[in-house]
């Protein structure tokens, strides 16, 4: 035993030497499998923990206690909680989140047009903060300590101050009930034109602008700053390369990996984090689903919701990650 242990290390050792990128994936892919599966059982452990009873809820304070008992038996709520967790996990695993309890439609098909809402909300998102944002950063980067750049760090500042809720409703105040340039609520719905679903969005897309750029510009700021201050910086420039060739050529290339973090870290909020704004905006997304679900004890609903955002939240860091040892060399031999 001992020797096949001496013989295994070597040889697990060779393994990561040889092939240190395929060995980090995978080692990503485990981590991000095992956390997953150690949210799953915070989820439900927390659901099931939550104060309050479906039963009671959806029968009124007059119902019976047999009333009551006869509904949880109906939902299979009197079984031990290790079986119903693993019972949901495996359905979930594929597919099958269940039946909600309050409407007795399938949670699945409700996620995935609910779904399908917020996704195209932090799209429109974040195809106006990415660039807009690493732009602003490299700007303010080119003009370090001059007027530009400190007002670009005082908007960002308040930007990073307000939360959202509250640019909403300011959005709201002025656009949409002062102007009345903006639509409110963001309804959407089947057979809506493209146009006019841009349109609806426009409000509250502004909103999670306002609220990821300045987060991002920030850090594209401190990268790229970090990175002009090597050495390998000063030699650029003194070959003659203009200050602002200069980042773009050599500074923001290299710089990638920690922006492509935040980036990403920014991109999970505007899934993840969308809730508020979706319920400020009364826009049809999942945010606003799980609200819904939670205010009635809809467990299915409320448990499905909160493991497709941890998944979505998940997903985004290991590409972060992933995309961040490809850019970054360094990162596939740690010392």
């Amino acid at each position: 035993m001992d020797t096949a242990m001496e013989d295994g290390q070597p040889r697990r050792r060779r393994l990561k030497q040889r092939y240190p990128l395929t060995v980090l994936i995978l080692q990503r892919l485990g981590l991000s499998a095992g956390l997953l599966l150690a949210v799953s059982i915070l989820i439900f452990g927390g659901v099931e923990a939550l104060p309050g009873d479906f039963a009671q809820t959806y029968l009124g304070q007059s119902a019976t206690p047999q009333a009551i008992a006869n509904i949880r038996s109906q939902l299979g709520l009197e079984r031990p909680v290790t079986t119903r967790y693993f019972e949901w996990l495996g359905n979930a695993v594929q597919g099958d989140f269940g039946k909600s309890w309050a409407s007795g439609n399938s949670v699945s098909e409700q996620i995935g047009k609910r779904l399908g809402n917020s996704l195209f909300l932090a799209f429109c998102a974040a195809i106006i903060s990415v660039p807009l944002a690493v732009g602003l950063g490299m700007l303010a980067v080119h003009f370090r300590n001059r007027v530009p750049d400190r007002i670009i760090n005082i908007i960002s500042l308040a930007a990073i101050s307000l939360p959202e809720f509250f640019i909403g409703y300011l959005l709201i105040l002025f656009f949409a009930v002062k102007f009345g340039v903006a639509s409110f609520p963001a309804t959407v719905y089947d057979g809506m034109s493209f146009a006019d679903r841009l349109s609806a969005i426009a409000l509250p897309t502004a909103t999670l602008v306002f609220v990821v750029l300045a987060h991002m510009m920030r850090m594209t700021r401190a990268a790229i700053i970090s990175v002009m201050s090597s050495a390998y910086m000063e030699t650029a420039e003194l070959k003659g390369l203009g200050a602002f060739k200069t980042i773009i050529k050599h500074a923001a290339p290299n710089a990638i990996a920690p922006i492509v973090n935040v980036v990403a870290l920014n991109l999970a909020y505007l899934v993840v984090g969308v809730v508020v704004v979706e319920v400020v905006f009364v826009y049809p997304g999942m945010g606003q689903y799980m609200v819904d679900a939670v205010t009635v004890r809809d467990m299915p609903v409320v448990q499905a919701c909160g493991l497709i955002f941890a998944a979505v939240y998940i997903l985004l860091n290991m590409v972060a990650d992933l995309i961040a040892i490809v850019a970054n060399p360094k990162l596939r031999h740690p010392r």
